[in-house]
């Protein structure tokens, strides 16, 4: 198949489209590589694909890479007038939106750019897919849309209409916006709600990210709601599997039941404790940390757990590395990417 992957340059978007091409999938991967956090870890990442910097930092060029089935654009979703001409000339089967503004804490101070890459931006996508034909949106949505559900595990059937975020905000108008689209014209959607996702080449604005680089470098890490959290925290490969699992097995089915619309959780479907993560990074970086313990942030909330007992039934979707082997293996690429 022939699937453009949006935010390929991003953590998730970055393995998607390696483990696409590893089973011969030809990628189109579309990023507009913005700042918000270390531009050269998105280049390093898309030099894993075999894509030259020089080459990426043009905007609205289509750049070649070392891998054949590899292509490369620097777009922004928002653009009007490039994004429908990439679809046209390009004929896409499937589309794998995982490009968007993230961060809960960001989208506080930041409004307006969360609008236009995640409203904007979605909306132009879904016109794209509408327009051309595409036989299969799959697009990132978030467990912030849970908000302040108290209900654990978070289940896809549970009430989503209190976000406490704009970023959460933004992930519930895009299913509600696939919803239409898929009712209206016919376009098979699947939103994926992801929960907290680690592993190597991960953001560095993620708790893995942050309090490993406060650790090693002698700084204190805050922990907030003085510890008091828990997150289902979901290693990179699992969620990737079930990514993949869900871009290759054709939507048919679901069509022929005038079933266009679903979304699914998926995550580790287990709930660990903060401390209990902050002290595995210990136990790898073989080094105690200062914590500094902090009231609850703006945005957040105390407990996450993904319910993925649909995604099991209808993808045999098992997620099942432990966070032993999950927080190893970022703390060994960790230490050899900053050497």
């Amino acid at each position: 198949m022939k699937v453009l992957v949006t935010g390929a340059a991003g953590f998730i978007g970055f393995y998607v489209s390696k483990v696409l091409l590893a089973k011969g999938h030809q990628v189109v991967g579309l990023d507009n590589i913005n700042d918000y956090y270390d531009v050269n870890l998105k280049f390093s990442r898309l030099k894993e694909l075999g894509v030259n910097k020089n080459d990426a930092e043009v905007f609205n060029a289509i750049c070649n890479s070392e891998n054949d089935n590899f292509s490369f654009i620097r777009m922004n979703l928002e653009n009007r007038e490039e994004l429908p001409k990439l679809f046209k000339n390009e004929n896409f089967d499937i589309v794998c939106n995982l490009a968007a503004q993230a961060g809960v804490r960001y989208s506080i101070e930041n409004p307006e750019t969360y609008v236009d890459s995640n409203l904007v931006g979605f909306l132009n996508i879904l016109e794209c897919c509408r327009h051309n034909d595409i036989k299969h949106l799959v697009y990132a949505s978030s467990s912030s849309v849970y908000g302040l559900n108290e209900k654990i595990p978070f289940s896809t059937d549970d009430n989503v209409d209190h976000p406490i975020s704009l970023y959460a905000a933004t992930k519930k108008s895009n299913e509600l916006m696939a919803h239409t689209y898929s009712h209206l014209f016919k376009v098979p959607t699947t939103g994926l709600r992801f929960f907290t996702v680690y592993g190597p080449w991960g953001r560095p604005d993620m708790a893995m990210f942050l309090f490993t680089d406060a650790i090693v470098n002698d700084r204190p890490i805050k922990v907030f709601n003085h510890g008091k959290m828990e997150r289902d925290f979901t290693y990179v490969d699992d969620i990737v599997e079930g990514v993949v699992r869900i871009i290759e097995k054709s939507p048919q089915v679901r069509v022929d039941n005038n079933d266009y619309y679903k979304v699914y959780n998926i995550g580790n479907n287990n709930s660990v404790k903060l401390l209990d993560f902050i002290k595995e990074i210990e136990i790898n970086l073989d080094k105690t940390a200062t914590k500094n313990m902090m009231p609850m942030q703006p945005g957040d909330v105390e407990r996450t757990w993904a319910d993925v007992d649909q995604l099991i039934k209808d993808y045999d979707y098992r997620p099942n590395t432990s966070i032993k082997e999950g927080v190893k293996s970022f703390i060994d690429w960790f230490k050899a990417y900053y050497k």
